[in-house]
């Protein structure tokens, strides 16, 4: 597959001419979600889900439809039916030659005052995991890691010990719009020289064979 990153959380993955696009939220460019044939959102926080950019790629294209959780399933599919699919935990499902699997149920801790959100990771070809908000570890082997770097609700610790856990072949980061460029040095060193694995970024826009 062919992926290219784009800001935030967003991530491409092409092959065989078809494109799927998971989280092109507030923050990823306006046409983000431009050509997907399948769209991806893991959940509802508006830096992963927006509204407008998913209306306009499912109008673009008759033929793309959307998985995701209930709580943004619920906002679209009405407007698209039959088009938006509802998944969780242990799912799976084949979408445009993608294969897809769901993995974990709920957002990350941000603070014990506020309430957790449900999110879904998506492993996609046995091979790329997308977490969304969370560090969840699937059941399976995972060759390239779409790591969330940086988020209110994790700090590096968390971070290197995710990358251990899952033991993926490389880690590359999402989730790094709020990360200034004066602190990504510290990360790729502390990530790559202490997470066991290949770690790397790419700037929005770069792509890699995975």
């Amino acid at each position: 597959m062919r992926l290219t990153k784009k800001t935030h959380a967003c991530v491409q993955l092409e092959k065989d001419g078809r494109r799927l696009v998971v989280d092109p939220g507030g923050f990823s460019e306006q046409d983000a979600a431009a050509g997907a044939d399948v769209l991806l959102v893991t959940h509802e926080h508006p830096d992963h889900f927006d509204e407008g950019r998913l209306r306009a790629a499912l109008e673009t294209n008759p033929a793309a439809a959307l998985w995701t959780l209930r709580s943004v399933a619920d906002q679209l599919s009405a407007a698209f039916p039959g088009r938006v699919h509802t998944v969780g935990h242990g799912d799976s499902f084949t979408a445009a030659g993608f294969e897809v699997q769901v993995h974990g149920e709920l957002h990350a801790v941000i603070h014990p005052d506020i309430p957790r959100i449900t999110n879904v990771g998506f492993l996609v070809d046995g091979s790329v995991f997308h977490p969304g908000d969370a560090l969840t570890v699937p059941d399976h082997p995972v060759d390239t890691l779409m790591l969330p770097v940086h988020a209110p609700w994790n700090k590096i610790a968390e971070v290197i010990d995710y990358v251990r856990e899952v033991r993926p072949r490389r880690a590359i980061d999402v989730h790094d719009a709020l990360l200034t460029d004066l602190a990504r040095p510290i990360y790729d060193r502390q990530i790559g020289g202490l997470g066991g694995a290949e770690h790397g970024r790419l700037v929005p826009g770069e792509s890699r064979d995975v």
